[in-house]
């Protein structure tokens, strides 16, 4: 079976957090309280980093969005990272 389009973003940042020997997480949203979630929670020197994975144009839902708004103003960084701005993650892991 093929790998979707988001696995493949995903894999893509798993490796870039591998290599600059970030901490993560990838919590899995359940009906437990964790829907919305971004994709990974990510501690690197330091700060925290919250990622929402997408393959192509696609966007979060209201829900995640909502929760990366509210990362963002507690002073983390909340990303939506796809195939096209995995710059944009690198640059928060130097």
């Amino acid at each position: 079976m093929a790998a979707t389009p988001e696995v493949k973003v995903k894999k893509q940042i798993r490796k870039l957090l591998d290599d600059a020997g970030a901490y993560y997480a990838m919590p899995i949203g359940t009906g437990y309280g964790n829907s919305g979630v971004p994709d990974f929670l990510i501690c690197h020197k330091g700060r925290f980093i919250a990622v929402e994975a997408k393959a192509g144009t696609n966007k979060p839902t209201a829900l995640q969005e909502m929760h990366l708004q509210r990362i963002r103003a507690r002073g983390g960084i909340a990303l939506v990272i796809n195939e096209t701005n995995m710059d944009e993650l690198k640059k928060e892991l130097i």
